[in-house]
């Protein structure tokens, strides 16, 4: 046993130091960033956002809305090659999700063989510290040259240097942190976020290859702090959950309100609407695409109810908006730059929620 007693970050420890700026309105921030990838050659140009491969999340309908935007999609694993018919997808803004099981590659590979324009593929697993996922990542890249590998997750810097010299272009950084993972309560297993961000993007910066920080922001601000801690892909779930293009189950439910309302002699209610949303190593998720959980595992997510949210656009617009007020805020021109421009502090506090139910 050995303990590191430095201290770890997460985003709700620090804040971002404002700066000078010359920047007079957010229209004058560049959000795109164009990034070339180590082992496929590629180039790729966009807002480096994306929406999680999460049932609810990773659906076509969502990569139809944020493709628009020029964001980006990782696919959930349980699409046939038959449901990309009439799709209508940008293959520049969309990953191929697999896991590293033989039906998983089965399927990648008849999804790659009839639709060969998909040039990304998300290699996708809770633990990618196994020896069993390095030697998949090398099999990928052995099988697919020309395509960007995306491939995690890892948290510490020598795993992402492995998996990079392994075959991986981008790593996917986050053990613990979403919203409906319970990995860190099941095993005692994690990494603060921040922290994990800044070692993992030093160490593939340093080999050419790039990260998405995956989990653990709750708002647009979290957004921002990871692209300041180097991030060069923030991926997201929660906050891309509960939306009409997501596909989820609706629930409504009916309330009393308190009030009486005496033209009907009658109490008032109220209906709300709220969307299922559940991690991908829950028990729900479990039972749905792997008939149950198997006896030698535990669930490691939960099911929650969302608010309903309506739209994707308007969400998009939220975050898109609050990132380009952090680059005004620190004199940032375009989010190249911003974590150039990143100064943290450590606080104890967030923001005031006095008003907060």
């Amino acid at each position: 046993m050995r303990m590191e007693s430095d201290i770890k970050l997460d985003f709700k420890d620090v804040l971002i130091r404002p700066k000078r700026s010359n920047l007079s309105s957010r229209k004058q921030v560049s959000l795109e960033r164009t990034y070339h990838f180590k082992h496929s050659g590629r180039s790729w140009t966009g807002i480096p956002i994306m929406a999680a491969n999460m049932d609810g999340v990773g659906t076509f309908g969502i990569a139809k809305e944020l493709q628009k935007h020029n964001l980006f999609t990782c696919l959930v694993k349980s699409y046939e090659p038959d449901d990309f018919d009439t799709t209508e997808l940008h293959p520049e803004y969309v990953a191929i999700s697999t896991g590293i099981g033989k039906k998983d590659y089965d399927r990648l590979r008849r999804i790659l063989s009839a639709y060969p324009d998909f040039r990304f593929i998300c290699i996708d697993v809770a633990n990618g510290y196994s020896e069993a996922f390095g030697d998949f990542v090398e099999k990928v890249r052995k099988d697919y040259p020309d395509h960007t590998i995306i491939a995690g997750n890892v948290v510490t810097a020598d795993m992402t240097q492995e998996l990079v010299l392994r075959g991986a272009d981008i790593i996917k950084v986050g053990i613990g942190p979403g919203s409906v993972c319970t990995t860190r309560i099941q095993t005692g297993v994690g990494y603060p976020q921040l922290s994990a961000i800044m070692e993992c993007a030093d160490a593939a910066h340093g080999l050419g290859a790039q990260i998405i920080a995956d989990g653990g922001c709750t708002s647009p601000g979290d957004v921002a702090k990871a692209f300041g801690a180097g991030a060069d892909f923030v991926m997201l779930g929660g906050m891309f959950a509960g939306h009409d293009e997501g596909g989820g189950h609706l629930i409504t439910e009916t309330y009393l309100t308190g009030r009486y309302n005496e033209a009907k002699q009658q109490p008032e209610y109220d209906k709300k609407t709220f969307v299922e949303f559940y991690g991908m190593s829950s028990e729900t998720a479990m039972d749905k695409h792997h008939g149950g959980v198997a006896d030698y595992r535990s669930s490691e997510g939960r099911t929650v109810r969302i608010p309903y949210r309506g739209e994707v656009q308007r969400t998009i617009q939220n975050i898109l908006g609050g990132l380009r007020s952090t680059c005004t805020y620190v004199g940032a021109p375009t989010l190249k730059q911003l974590s150039k421009c990143t100064t943290f502090v450590r606080v104890t506090k967030q923001y005031n929620d006095v008003f907060e139910e």
